[in-house]
């Protein structure tokens, strides 16, 4: 087969991603970045931007974004990676595909269904604050629901089942001789982990962390229900451009900002990990 015939397969295999990338991200992002430097009265400007760095109740929603979504990384890898440790090594090979599939009953609900699901059991009378009474832990009800509490609850109860997979297959594709050849060389259960298993796994287990710090920073809807509107987030702050403003230059803004924080934090990750990038 000739260059040109394996050059024009090549080019006919990756045009439709090429489309799709086009069509779906590159437009609306360029639409989306001229939107953010219009007028409402003609013209362009940078007066969307600079409304963001003057005022300080905007530079308060990105800082609790951040916040809360540091919040849920940190925690989701706590309790995932042990969760994930379990499924790959403790729970028998013949019961690991029923485990993982109760694991990941949380992604079969509705996100929307889940996040009333949580401010039903975290409300003043709700199975939390009545199980504490009833046990005498508490003499009165406290607040749960509609704080940033119960939106980081929301949060690491989906992402950490997320961040499992991510890790138990990461785990499963370790050969048991590196944990052989530590135990041969006296390394200790724990400092094999800490000096071999651990370092190993950390591929795993930051582009778990990635993908929850994205997915949490950018949504709308568990924030907007479990945590009220007592904190306002980005998320929830370009919504109110729309919504209340009908400002779309400064919600387009806002908007490439978040997005700018995001691509902050995987080329953040990129470098850590050493990944080469052409």
């Amino acid at each position: 087969m000739s260059q040109a015939s394996t050059s024009r397969i090549g080019w006919a295999s990756v045009t439709p991603a090429l489309l799709w990338t086009l069509v779906f991200f590159v437009v609306p992002f360029v639409a989306m970045a001229v939107m953010s430097l219009t007028q409402k009265e003609g013209g362009f400007s940078l007066a969307a931007y600079a409304q963001f760095f003057q005022n300080p109740s905007y530079w308060r929603a990105l800082v609790n974004s951040l916040e809360v979504t540091l919040i849920v990384t940190a925690l989701s890898v706590i309790l995932a990676y042990p969760f994930a440790w379990i499924l790959a090594f403790i729970v028998p090979e013949r019961w690991q595909r029923l485990a993982l599939m109760l694991a990941v009953l949380p992604f079969w609900t509705s996100y929307v269904v889940r996040s009333y699901s949580w401010l039903l059991v975290l409300a003043e009378k709700g199975v939390v604050n009545s199980t504490l009474v009833n046990l005498g832990l508490l003499s009165e009800p406290v607040q749960i629901a509609n704080t940033r509490a119960a939106t980081v609850i929301g949060f690491v109860h989906f992402f950490v089942m997320l961040l499992t997979l991510t890790i138990f297959a990461n785990l499963k594709q370790l050969s048991p001789n590196y944990r052989k050849a530590a135990t041969d060389l006296g390394a200790s259960g724990f400092q094999t982990f800490i000096h071999v298993i651990l370092p190993l796994t950390l591929p795993g287990i930051m582009v778990g962390a990635f993908l929850t710090f994205v997915l949490a920073i950018g949504d709308y809807i568990t924030p907007q229900i479990l945590g009220g509107n007592n904190e306002l987030l980005m998320p929830q702050l370009i919504m109110m451009q729309i919504g209340r403003r009908g400002d779309f230059a400064s919600a387009s803004a806002l908007s490439l900002i978040l997005m700018a924080v995001v691509t902050l934090a995987y080329l953040a990750c990129a470098r850590w990990l050493k990944i080469e990038r052409a």
